[in-house]
């Protein structure tokens, strides 16, 4: 398949995926003094990089302010930002979603702009990405990562990115492709009001489900992706940070859709329950005798269970909804992102 790198990727409100030219540049630039515009790098040992990322950024986009956090890095990746020119500050609880949680509670701005400090994505894409925010009003724009080279994604990450980019569209709609990028731009109605209850790299499938929970107004354009550079090591895991997002997905989806997590759990135990005891029923028909009376005892525990699990869910589903309804609240409370 051949990529157009300036195609736009958008999400119809029924989750279908839309193709259709990007306008021209100029057409999505943020204007001069129309907000302020905060650039966050979360890093940990990146000195291999960050450097590059904070001057092409500071080309990229002249008006932003650069932050480089500091996830307790051994190298010189605080000295080479500060000389680059980035404001470095230090978050000690270690892990990527620690440091967005403080980014996102410390910085003030109008329009946040979030990438890593490994300089695999594109600042040239930042200003239209930008621009679409704000001339479409948007709440989050993520950039799908295009490989430019075979070997920027290693398989394992290629194929664990689909699989739970997959899960979530099934779960909670599908308006995304690129669940896990980590170059993405936000108003500041989404940041402010965005728990950030995560404490490792799962964060940006929070990040994806907070936005689909909420149905908000979001958009993605295709970019380009790099492979590292020498001397620049990937911090992700694939195993272990897989099974941490995946934990992250079946937490997220009892707390958001219990009613249908505890029927699934109810119509298994029942199901289950009906296998091991109709024969009995059967049995007690045509002879008047219980037969394994073990196996009796059991079934109709596993119904009382179904029973419970149903009235479980049933009761967290108006707990969430009075959840939800306090979320989209706190987002309202903010101030709605300002067109050009």
């Amino acid at each position: 398949m051949i990529f157009d790198m300036h195609t736009l990727v958008r999400r119809g409100a029924d989750g279908d995926r839309l193709l259709e030219p990007a306008r021209r540049s100029e057409e999505h630039s943020p204007a001069e003094g129309a907000g302020r515009i905060a650039v966050l790098i979360p890093c940990f040992n990146e000195a291999a990089t960050i450097a590059t990322v904070v001057r092409s950024f500071k080309a990229a986009v002249p008006a932003a302010d650069i932050y480089v956090y500091d996830n307790n890095s051994t190298d010189q990746t605080i000295s080479l930002s500060e000389a680059a020119g980035a404001t470095v500050r230090r978050e000690p609880l270690q892990g990527k979603g620690n440091v967005v949680r403080r980014m996102f509670a410390d910085v003030e701005a109008d329009v946040y702009v979030m990438v890593d400090g490994d300089s695999t994505y594109d600042a040239a894409h930042t200003q239209r990405m930008i621009g679409l925010l704000r001339a479409e009003r948007l709440d989050m724009v993520v950039a799908t990562r295009v490989a430019r080279e075979s070997d920027a994604y290693r398989h394992g990450h290629r194929f664990g990115n689909k699989l739970l980019t997959k899960a979530v569209a099934h779960l909670f709609g599908n308006r995304f492709t690129d669940m896990l990028s980590g170059y993405r731009v936000f108003s500041r109605r989404f940041v402010k009001s965005f728990p950030a209850m995560s404490r490792g790299f799962e964060i940006e499938t929070e990040l994806t489900i907070h936005a689909l929970e909420l149905a908000l107004p979001v958009a993605e354009i295709e970019t380009p992706y790099s492979g590292r550079i020498q001397g620049s090591v990937s911090k992700l895991n694939t195993w272990s940070d897989g099974l941490k997002i995946l934990h992250l997905i079946l937490v997220l989806y009892k707390n958001e859709r219990p009613l249908r997590f505890f029927s699934t759990i109810a119509a298994v135990l029942l199901a289950t329950a009906l296998s091991l005891g109709i024969p009995l029923v059967i049995a007690f028909i045509e002879t008047g005798l219980v037969y394994r009376q073990p196996t009796a005892i059991l079934c109709t525990g596993l119904v009382v269970l179904s029973a419970l699990s149903l009235v479980t869910g049933l009761i967290l589903d108006t707990v969430t909804r009075g959840r939800r309804e306090i979320k989209r609240l706190a987002y309202l409370s903010v101030r709605a992102p300002q067109s050009d």
